[in-house]
């Protein structure tokens, strides 16, 4: 996924986007799993949608839709495909629900982040495209991205990428102190101090508090501290898998052993660039943010295993990634499943992998011309190998809330206090989880901790 902005960081219209989509999400239809269906529309009527052909309006920011795009009508040529990008991430939810509520306007497919879509699942903003074909693609998508598009029995989109987790690190600042690359989340600690007590001005990663981070490294750990049944959900981050995240991100904030900067700045690709950021933690679908902003890293930057919270281990998380997905208010819903088919299970896959983007598909994860690609920014490395080794270890059974949007961007007013403050970061995920229970309690959810 070639992000260009913050993951966690939501302000203004994501809070009014979050407010208006919760509330509306116990207020649909009986279907506890949420999501309208396609209206008994199934795999035959998507041939016969092809044929006949029409016109479909696709959101979506990522730029490689739009190649996709204009193959798919070359081999449909009485399909018109329009791309609009209608904002990235949570300014184009903002204009989706408020097309939503307005009942017109409404996309037939949407570009939609694996965090956000059970809020608009839930919502009945979005076709369940089981019937529809994609209840047949069990196995086609590595697990993270494939679980993140489910939601009860339904299936609400089909993954476009994936952010398995790595840790990018620069060699000539592990070289020049004479640092080992960690391998556990102790030794990273430990190679933080190392680093920034020979250099106070180079830190091992920058963090100032990301909602987005967080949750991957808590679901790296094996915590759940979400739970999910239809609009029963719990939150509760006293579970092992947070604590333990809390207890060793508390010692690099304790000791300012990470950078004060924000990611997606013009400082933060300044120190990526000139090795005052020695290492990010990450997902798969960076390399081209590299390539693109941090041309100053080039050579320097190699790829290694996400470190582990155990010793030998293997397991992994996502960050980051998108769906595409049907909205409910469409009148060509068949139509559009044959898009999301192309674009994310058909020949537009190599298409968008071509433009830079990390397939969810494991057929190009176990592709040999795809692991055995060298990356030219990273020395030459094959690192498309440790990103298909981590789509495949990332740990089953996470769940993000119903309200996700809403959650994430309250996290700085909570759990980000321990990044600028002296509470404790355990407090701070005390308060993100209050606050979030109060918020799901006030929309109508049921929520304990």
């Amino acid at each position: 996924m070639n992000r260009k902005i913050a993951p966690a960081v939501l302000r203004g219209s994501a809070l009014a986007f979050a407010a208006t989509l919760a509330l509306t999400a116990c207020g649909g239809g009986g279907n506890d799993a949420g999501g309208g269906s396609a209206d008994g529309a199934n795999a035959d009527d998507v041939a016969a949608a092809l044929e006949e052909g029409g016109e479909l309006t696709v959101w979506a920011w990522d730029l490689t839709v739009q190649d996709v795009a204009a193959e798919f009508e070359e081999l449909h040529p009485n399909v018109d495909v329009e791309v609009v990008n209608a904002g990235t991430g949570n300014d184009q939810y903002t204009a989706l629900q408020n097309a939503i509520a307005a009942g017109s306007g409404v996309p037939d497919v949407a570009q939609i982040e694996y965090f956000a879509l059970p809020q608009f699942a839930l919502a009945d903003s979005l076709t369940d495209i089981g019937a529809l074909g994609a209840s047949d693609l069990e196995g086609t998508f590595s697990p993270g991205p494939w679980n993140a598009v489910q939601q009860g029995e339904g299936i609400y989109g089909l993954p476009m990428d994936a952010g398995p987790m790595v840790m990018y690190y620069n060699t000539e600042v592990f070289e020049k102190f004479g640092v080992e690359i960690p391998a556990t989340w102790d030794e990273y600690v430990a190679a933080a101090k190392t680093i920034h007590e020979a250099d106070p001005d180079v830190y091992i990663t920058n963090d100032t508090g990301d909602a987005g981070l967080t949750t991957s490294l808590i679901w790296q750990a094996g915590g759940k501290p979400y739970t999910v049944d239809g609009t029963d959900v719990s939150i509760d981050f006293t579970d092992e898998g947070s604590t333990q995240f809390a207890e060793t991100w508390q010692q690099l904030i304790e000791d300012d052993l990470v950078a004060p900067i924000n990611s997606w700045t013009d400082e933060w690709y300044q120190g990526l660039g000139d090795g005052t950021i020695a290492t990010l933690n990450t997902g798969a679908w960076m390399p081209g943010n590299f390539e693109s902003g941090v041309q100053a890293g080039a050579g320097k930057w190699r790829v290694a295993p996400l470190p582990q919270w155990e010793e030998g281990g293997t397991a992994t998380a996502e960050n980051g990634g998108s769906s595409l997905a049907v909205p409910s208010a469409t009148e060509n819903a068949a139509l559009a499943y044959a898009f999301l088919d192309y674009a994310s299970v058909g020949d537009g896959v190599q298409t968008r992998i071509d433009g830079g983007a990390f397939p969810a598909t494991t057929a190009d994860l176990e592709s040999e011309e795809f692991l055995n690609r060298e990356f030219e920014y990273f020395g030459g490395q094959k690192a498309n190998e440790l990103f298909a080794e981590s789509a495949a270890n990332v740990v089953e059974g996470w769940s993000y809330l119903p309200f996700q949007v809403y959650a994430n961007s309250i996290f700085n007013d909570t759990a980000g206090q321990a990044y600028v403050s002296d509470t404790p970061l355990m407090d701070g995920l005390k308060s993100w989880q209050d606050a979030s229970i109060k918020y799901g309690t006030d929309q109508g959810f049921t929520v304990s901790e």
